[in-house]
């Protein structure tokens, strides 16, 4: 039975707007720059700082909530966790949904746009046991994710992660064309971005972005090429990971050692973490 109906196909259309959005944002040599939050408070200082699209990290919101990453949070928390952030801004909002906490791609779609989300990360190798997920298996996967979406009119953008880095696959030869390969098969099954996650050098990066053949993800961390140079290489979104939630839990914990000790924590030259 069908439950189209004005309300309805008016919130589709802003899903499908609001995934334009962020999809026209992907350009290669000008890239998307996301700091990834994990609440609304975290959320609406991005916003405030200017950027159109925010995004949220799936270890940062993991630890936020009081769970650990690698799919711990139950599905229910992350999904309210997210919801809870797409209403605290006015700008799209993509979401780090990991392997996709289990449910299928129909049910991902369904649930994930009941946030109001417009995007999502999904990754490739399997958290409990950190094995590489068959590359033909994620690709069949990422394409029935696309194929829900396209049904249900809201066009998500889909940021697809390869582990190879993270999972320190084979030698670097092995990994860079390893990355490569599986990049193309999931442009291929419909993803709008690759992301090699911990992809780090220029050189590598330049590879990966010239070969792969779409735009690249990558993920800004200390020792990363500059916003600049990766713009120069051709990256067409960067994202930063859990590292400003660990920057932030770090000052918070010198300032709490600042009260113990009877000293101000608002004292100006409290150190300051790297991210």
């Amino acid at each position: 039975m069908s439950i189209d109906t004005p309300a309805v196909d008016a919130a589709r259309a802003t899903a499908a707007e609001r995934a334009a959005t962020i999809r026209a944002l992907h350009v290669p040599g000008n890239p998307l720059v996301l700091p990834n939050v994990w609440d609304a408070a975290s959320a609406r200082a991005v916003e405030a700082a200017g950027f159109p699209v925010v995004a949220t990290g799936s270890a940062a919101v993991a630890s936020a909530l009081g769970y650990d990453d690698g799919q711990a949070t139950p599905v229910e928390e992350m999904l309210a966790a997210i919801a809870r952030i797409v209403r605290a801004v006015g700008v799209p909002v993509t979401a780090d949904l990991e392997r996709g906490y289990g449910m299928e791609p129909a049910e991902l779609v369904e649930r994930l746009v009941a946030t109001g989300a417009a995007g999502c990360n999904l990754e490739d190798s399997d958290p409990r046991t950190g094995e590489m997920v068959d590359a033909g298996e994620q690709a069949a996967f990422l394409s029935a994710v696309r194929a829900a979406a396209s049904d249900a009119g809201t066009d998500l953008v889909i940021n697809a992660r390869v582990d190879t880095y993270l999972r320190d696959v084979g030698t670097p030869a092995d990994r860079l064309a390893e990355s490569v390969r599986r990049g193309r098969d999931y442009l291929r099954a419909g993803a709008d971005c690759v992301y090699p996650i911990l992809a780090f050098g220029a050189a590598e990066i330049g590879t990966l972005a010239g070969e792969i053949g779409g735009p690249i993800n990558v993920m800004f961390r200390p020792g990363t090429p500059s916003l600049e140079e990766l713009a120069a290489l051709g990256v067409a979104r960067v994202s930063y990971g859990p590292g400003l939630h660990r920057a932030v839990e770090s000052y918070t914990a010198r300032m709490a050692a600042a009260i113990r000790a009877g000293r101000s924590p608002y004292e100006p030259d409290l150190p300051c973490p790297p991210a």
